[in-house]
């Protein structure tokens, strides 16, 4: 059980996970930024990227409310963004469109400034190319099939790069639909060679990521070709109920491979409508995370349709678990 201990430093902090020692990552930052704008995310090509031009204080005003709730990580507001997408969708000149990414950054960092915290990992989102058409193809691997390693690696590397030079600490590769990308961005992170990250699938059922394949084999193969720089595999924005026998699907083909999970919160989001619809069970993310702790989970929190007040629940439903622990 040694994923945790690994070391960084950013500015004058120096950050250290030891080993056993499970993360409360955050929940979607979009979620929350409707609660506290009133205004939808849903629909808009740069989805709630664009308050990063359009209202950059609702942005450092929602990771306020995430850090009081508990997050031990807060990811920048890119995940369905590209400077092509700025410049398409809000007129940025190129140059701006890249400046917009590394202020991405600087809004997180304000944000921790302002709430007097400190140990708060700073993580750039980048989604998967499918999710920039904005159909919500990422969630059906659609459109992987004959895409190249070259093509993955051109469209992602302009943004990876602006994050970086933002100073972020951390990259998280979310919501990915199929090993190929996946294999792609681990060959990219290479170009930044001091950075770590982590590769999220979105799972579709109980064994498989969106485009058929079974989860524990695309990230036995992301494991094996990125383990210098990945400190997890897992999955995201999907029923926290398949969390678990996804989970085991991993610790049965490897158990050393460190595991990250951050669902949503069991509502299913209909592409075609652009809405969600109502889960069936009662259960909340928290009501999970005893089962997930136990069973060795590294790094976990909530993703679409969590919000602050359902991470305030899952840091006390950590703490009970660390306190019994003990």
């Amino acid at each position: 059980m040694g994923w945790l201990n690994w070391v960084f430093t950013t500015g004058t902090i120096r950050y250290t996970y030891r080993m056993g020692e499970p993360i409360l990552t955050t929940t979607e930052f979009t979620t929350e930024l409707e609660l506290q704008t009133g205004a939808p995310a849903d629909g808009h090509p740069l989805w709630a990227s664009r308050f990063l031009v359009t209202d950059p204080e609702a942005c450092v005003a929602t990771y306020r409310e995430l850090i009081r709730s508990g997050a031990g990580m807060v990811f920048t507001n890119t995940y369905q963004a590209t400077p092509e997408a700025f410049m398409t969708h809000l007129e940025l000149t190129e140059s701006e469109a890249l400046d917009v990414f590394k202020e991405s950054v600087n809004l997180c960092r304000r944000a921790i400034k302002e709430e007097k915290m400190q140990n708060i990992i700073v993580a750039g989102s980048v989604g998967s190319i499918n999710a920039l058409r904005a159909d919500g193809s990422e969630y059906s691997g659609e459109f992987c099939s004959g895409i190249s390693r070259e093509t993955y690696i051109s469209k992602h590397r302009s943004r990876l790069q602006a994050l970086v030079d933002g100073g972020v600490d951390f990259i998280t590769f979310e919501t990915l639909p199929c090993s190929e990308e996946a294999l792609a961005l681990i060959d990219l992170l290479r170009e930044f060679p001091g950075i770590k990250g982590w590769i999220s699938f979105f799972g579709r059922n109980t064994t498989e990521i969106s485009n058929g394949e079974k989860f524990a084999d695309a990230a036995v193969k992301c494991w094996a070709r990125g383990k210098d720089q990945l400190v997890a595999v897992g999955v995201n924005c999907l029923d926290p109920a398949w969390v678990t026998p996804l989970f085991l699907s991993l610790k049965a083909s490897d158990p050393t491979i460190p595991f990250v999970a951050y669902p949503n919160s069991g509502e299913k989001y209909d592409t075609a409508a652009k809405k969600w619809t109502p889960c069936e069970s009662q259960k909340r993310v928290a009501d999970y995370f005893p089962e997930w702790l136990d069973m060795g989970i590294a790094y976990v929190g909530g993703c679409c349709r969590n919000t602050a007040e359902d991470l305030r629940d899952m840091k006390r439903t950590m703490n009970a678990w660390k306190k019994n622990k003990n």
